[in-house]
This record gives structure tokens, C-alpha cells and sequence, in this order.
């Protein structure tokens, strides 16, 4: 058995493309996972819900279809524009995931609460990545 494994590079695209696509896994794992909430179900059937209006449901379909659609905008958009909107829309998402990290308290939202760093640290990875996007030669 060969020791080595070969290691080839991967392009910057698809790692960024990648990262977007684990912090979508992430979002809606914790989506889910956050009805199993004591009420939490019983909450929206009732109405009783953070997002009960047609405004607010379209304004967090909005939100979180970004970073779905950020996957593909990775990889295909123009090197330059898919830099600088990387960083623009990481910062946005790290910004937002660590400011909700701190609005979560109760015992049953540790979930959450774990969910929001490992999100934050994804965006911050992809802010990273794109920051320090090899020049070409």
C-alpha cells in the first residue's frame, strides 16, 4: 500500500463554492433541528412565530437564499467580481451569524448557539479564502 495519497489543488471557485454550500447544510440543519423546541412547532401553527407575515417569511427567503445561490456565483462568475462579492456577502453573513449567536440564551438553544460560530467561522474561512485569491501569473 502507497503511503502517499496524491494531493492535487483545488481551485479557489470550487473551495469557495464549497464553503458556501456547508454553511446552506448548516442553516438548514439548524432550521430544522430548532423544531424540536419545546412549542416550537405548536408556535407557527398557531401564529405565534417570529416570522408570521408575508413580509418577514419573504425577507428570511430572501436571506437565506444567498448563500444557495452563492455556490454557483462562485463558480461562475467573473474571478474579480466573484472576489469581491464573496467578501462583501461573507462579512454580511459573518457579521449577522454573530450577532444572533449573542440573542440566544435559554438552555434549548445551545444548538443554535453552536450552529451560529460553525457558520460564522465558514463565512469568515470564505472571507479569507477570497481575500487571499492567488493572483493570476
Amino acid at each position: 500500500m502507497n503511503a502517499s495519497l496524491e494531493d492535487h489543488p483545488i481551485n479557489i471557485k470550487i473551495k469557495l463554492s464549497a464553503l458556501w454550500a456547508g454553511v446552506t447544510l448548516c442553516y438548514l440543519y439548524c432550521d430544522y433541528f430548532e423544531l424540536y423546541v419545546p412549542e416550537k412547532v405548536q408556535g407557527m401553527i398557531s401564529g405565534e412565530n417570529l416570522l408570521h407575515s408575508p413580509t418577514k417569511l419573504f425577507i428570511a427567503a430572501v436571506v437565506l437564499a444567498v448563500p444557495a445561490v452563492m455556490v454557483f456565483l462562485s463558480i461562475l462568475l467573473k474571478p474579480i467580481v466573484s472576489k469581491w462579492l464573496n467578501i462583501v456577502v461573507g462579512i454580511v453573513f459573518t457579521c449577522m451569524m454573530v450577532l444572533i449567536a449573542f440573542t440566544y440564551s435559554e438552555v434549548w438553544y445551545t444548538f443554535y448557539l453552536f450552529y451560529a460560530i460553525l457558520e460564522s467561522l465558514i463565512t469568515a474561512t470564505i472571507v479569507w479564502y477570497a481575500w487571499k485569491w492567488p493572483e493570476s501569473i
